[in-house]
């Protein structure tokens, strides 16, 4: 979905960027770094999503007309800058970790290689955007790991925080595990299975249950799932759902993607006593879904504790509006200046020392275990360093560097992560469809052991700093007397 968002910026980067533009000495190109500091939802990951549309931000990045007349018209901005924005373009480097991956804090997932007023510009967008969508599709992927082999069905729309929220937010939804959604316009947009039932009020609407459940299963005898909680689930509900069903089998009606859903109530014992009055009838292959302020901890607090014989779950305002946890955190730092054709790192030191940045133009390089194809550690070094599997490699804890672990050459493989989006301002990347994107997800999950994604005190995965970002680092400290 292509639109200019270029003025959705805070208005200090574009009072910063007039300045560069007056200091023309200033405007050197500079790295900027785009992570974040602490998992999301007490998590042991994240999932990075949004970087398409970060990719259509920029490509259509361009100050139009009624931009520049509005910039105009706020007395802040000289003529000569406002000439300039008329014929803006991005004409840096942006690499990033692709969509779908698993990731960790204080790793870029983002890279902008650019003049420092262009870099300056696209920094609120960016973290807008994937701030939002990860933030989404790590909850999502929360969600479908509690429902373990069950399908998960994003139905958030009508509490998300608004259209863009609603539609990105199942697009993010659907990377993270969701099997669908209920938002058209998303599944028109970005081409993801859309699915529903009916509405209470579908069923008020008639004279009596039974009418309701039989004239929907008149339009939908494929796609016949029955919400049976609108009077009295087992009374009613169940009892009518099952005598529409036998009447669809008594006409030759093949029945699949059929089922009951429920919306209140006490959903492990309602489940129960429905499963065994829908097996009882001979309707053993029937669908019970749920829904009903689902989140991933109640969802195994039913299947695991609860013993409750749902196999399909909706889910909604706890996940797209990431309701525990509602901000990702992303923020965007300068690592790096060019002088004289080099790159001299750049630190942000804080009284925090979580806020301590890496400096320097970087890159990451991923560490499996090699027997079982799981993450032993992340690895952040200088984008000049090379490592080889044919040797031994040691990490260590940054924060706690005599802790230390050796890789045996031949027991570990390494991945670098980032990859190209734009090179000097041309888009070089990949468009990819989503439930591809979804797949990939899928995959990388795998690489994950069970300790990080368990929804509890998970493990964290060791994201360390080579040695000789490590001696940069501390030598930038002990030059500003730290």
């Amino acid at each position: 979905m292509s639109e200019n968002l270029t003025l959705l910026t805070d208005l200090y980067e574009l009072t910063m960027m007039q300045a560069y533009f007056k200091n023309k000495n200033k405007n050197e190109t500079v790295v900027f770094d785009a992570f974040y500091r602490e998992n999301p939802f007490g998590s042991g990951y994240a999932i990075c999503c949004g970087i398409e549309q970060l990719a259509e931000y920029i490509k259509n990045l361009h100050f139009d007309e009624s931009d520049i007349s509005y910039l105009r018209s706020l007395g802040t901005f000289d003529e000569d800058f406002i000439e300039y924005l008329e014929n803006f373009k991005f004409s840096g480097d942006i690499y990033v970790i692709p969509e779908g991956s698993v990731i960790f804090p204080r790793e870029p997932i983002v890279k902008v290689i650019a003049p420092i007023m262009e870099a300056q510009l696209i920094e609120t967008a960016l973290l807008n955007i994937v701030n939002h969508q990860s933030l989404i599709a790590t909850k999502a992927s929360r969600v479908c790991y509690a429902a373990q082999d069950d399908g998960v069905m994003e139905f958030g729309l009508r509490r998300a925080q608004g259209p863009d929220a609603g539609t990105y937010g199942a697009r993010a939804a659907v990377i993270g595990g969701c099997n669908g959604t209920s938002n058209v316009l998303a599944g028109k947009l970005f081409d993801i299975p859309v699915k529903g039932t009916h509405a209470h009020s579908w069923i008020m609407s008639f004279e009596d249950e039974y009418t309701a459940f039989k004239e929907y299963a008149k339009l939908y005898p494929n796609a016949c799932t029955l919400l049976v909680d609108t009077y009295d689930t087992l009374k009613s509900g169940v009892p009518n759902a099952i005598r529409v069903f036998k009447e669809m089998r008594d006409e030759g009606i093949e029945l699949k993607n059929y089922g009951i859903r429920l919306d209140s109530g006490d959903l492990a014992y309602l489940s129960k006593e429905a499963r065994r009055m829908l097996d009882e009838a001979g309707f053993e292959t029937a669908v019970i879904s749920a829904s009903n302020d689902l989140d991933e901890y109640l969802i195994e607090s039913l299947k695991l504790q609860q013993g409750a014989e749902i196999t399909s779950w909706g889910v909604g305002t706890h996940l797209i509006t990431a309701k525990d946890c509602p901000s990702f955190g992303g923020v965007y730092k300068l690592a790096a200046i060019m002088k004289d054709g080099e790159f001299i790192p750049k630190i942000k030191l804080s009284e925090n020392t979580e806020k301590v940045t890496n400096p320097g133009n970087k890159k990451i390089i991923r560490v499996y275990e090699k027997k079982h194809n799981k993450i032993k550690a992340d690895l952040i070094c200088l984008n000049d360093e090379n490592f080889n599997e044919k040797d031994d490699l040691t990490l260590f804890d940054p924060k706690e560097p005599w802790k230390k672990t050796v890789m045996k050459a031949g027991t570990y493989t390494l991945s670098e992560l980032m990859v190209p989006l734009f090179i000097k301002g041309e888009y070089v990347g990949e468009k990819k469809a989503v439930m591809d994107i979804r797949e990939y997800c899928m995959q990388e999950l795998d690489t994950l052991w069970n300790e990080t994604r368990r929804l509890v005190n998970p493990h964290n995965v060791y994201v360390d700093l080579s040695q000789k970002l490590y001696d940069i680092k501390i030598q930038l400290l002990k030059d500003m007397g730290r």
